[in-house]
């Protein structure tokens, strides 16, 4: 494709009294939408086709880069004081108005295969953001990539913790031999076997955890943990913060099955089940066993506690992503969220293909937890597999000042997870 794509808005059903246009093409990789209290537009480049995330404004007549050199992936921005915050892998950076950069936090646990996402600002004054798990469920296996760069790296809870011990056997691709095995436990490195009752330690910046800390990055604290990727973080004008977390997948030692994508509503100190709930439902119960694999056991021989139920469950694989709540009653219910679902990954995270979930723009009605379809393909596909011009990888979602809505949608992805280049797009959606 090298970067030319389709786009026909006609293919993206939406309701009555709505019109689609496109505000903005051939962006790369664009991750993150923010408009500025000054109104400004700026967009977040990943940085994971060129190896160098970015941060773009919006001039009038195209994007212009204002900041650059962000390890990627790059996951989010956001403006406070007149300074950008920018998320990217292992660290939070502060860019000044005169472009100055500093990290006001950095070696956070982001080696693995989640990040550290987006900061927002609470009503406390303070930086909140989601820091995403190692692994899919707890162990470290093969299906870790990043293993042979960081052998040492695991997931660390965010309390002390008791193991049953339970230990997965799998090939040991750090040695030259295809014969050696490796015996991990969970919370543990690749290799490293645990034993029942063995305690592990709770940490501040722990995996799946959502973290706050003072606009200088000093004074991080631990607000919740047990999500595996709260990938977008928000709070609403009542001050309750919500999330999206991704649910785990078939793949690796412990594959879960049927794990849905959640919209949680966040609260201090609470656990909310993983590695071993998904829904807020024991990933014991049959459901979620994959074919020709071992139903799943519990990782922990104590929990937490019981952790809550999310206030919707999306689809498994949907990949729910950035949302943005409504405030303006002449484009629709006021207080409904409206998310981003990105589409499934499953060719690259393991389980069946499912190419018709996801790759739409959903909302909720946070008072009953319904979820509906708002704007989706005709297909009901991602556009490049039916040839039509619509929604590919929408990934955020803003309303704008004149009450528009903003969808940022990533680009075509390739069949190995990657992207190709300037195939991102801006659409609007517009209430007539």
């Amino acid at each position: 494709m090298n970067g030319v794509r389709k786009l026909n808005p006609d293919d993206i059903v939406v309701p009555a009294g709505y019109r689609v246009d496109v505000f903005a093409e051939k962006l790369n990789v664009p991750i993150n939408l923010l408009i500025a209290d000054t109104g400004e537009m700026f967009v977040a480049d990943a940085g994971v086709t060129d190896g160098n995330g970015k941060v773009l404004k919006y001039t009038g007549s195209g994007f212009a880069v204002v900041a650059d050199g962000f390890l990627p992936p790059l996951t989010g921005i956001n403006s406070h004081d007149g300074n950008l915050y920018v998320s990217h892998r292992g660290a939070i950076t502060v860019v000044g108005p005169n472009g100055a950069k500093e990290d006001i936090l950095a070696g956070l646990p982001s080696w693995g295969d989640h990040h550290n996402n987006r900061v927002v600002f609470g009503p406390d004054g303070r930086m909140y953001f989601g820091q995403g798990t190692a692994t899919n469920s707890g162990v470290v296996g093969a299906d870790n990539r990043w293993v042979q760069k960081y052998p040492f790296f695991h997931d660390y809870p965010g309390t002390r913790v008791r193991l049953v011990g339970q230990n997965f056997l799998s090939n040991n691709f750090l040695t030259l031999s295809s014969e050696d095995e490796a015996c991990t436990g969970a919370f543990s490195p690749f290799g490293v076997a645990t034993k029942p009752g063995e305690k592990v330690k709770g940490i501040t910046a722990a995996s799946g955890s959502i973290l706050r800390a003072n606009p200088d990055g000093s004074n991080l604290e631990l607000v919740a943990w047990g999500l595996r990727n709260p990938f977008r973080i928000k709070f609403d004008r009542e001050h309750r913060l919500f999330a999206t977390n991704h649910g785990m997948d078939e793949r690796g030692s412990r594959p879960i099955a049927n794990s849905p994508d959640e919209f949680q509503r966040i609260r201090h100190g609470a656990w909310y089940g993983w590695p071993d709930y998904t829904g807020g439902y024991p990933v014991t119960l049959p459901r979620f066993k994959s074919e020709g694999q071992d139903q799943p056991r519990f990782l922990l021989s104590l929990h937490p506690m019981q952790p809550p139920f999310p206030i919707a469950a999306f689809t498994p694989h949907s990949a729910a992503m950035g949302f943005d709540f409504n405030y303006n009653p002449d484009f629709g219910p006021v207080g409904h969220v409206f998310v981003a679902e990105f589409g499934s990954g499953a060719r690259t995270t393991g389980g069946k293909p499912l190419p018709q979930v996801g790759h739409r723009v959903s909302h909720i009605d946070l008072k009953t937890g319904r979820l509906k379809n708002f704007a989706i393909n005709r297909s009901r596909y991602a556009a490049s597999d039916t040839g039509d011009g619509g929604f590919e990888r929408p990934i955020d979602i803003v309303f704008g000042s004149s009450g528009e809505m903003f969808v940022l949608d990533m680009g075509v992805s390739k069949p190995d997870g990657g992207f190709i280049p300037n195939t991102g797009v801006i659409w609007r959606i517009i209430k007539k």
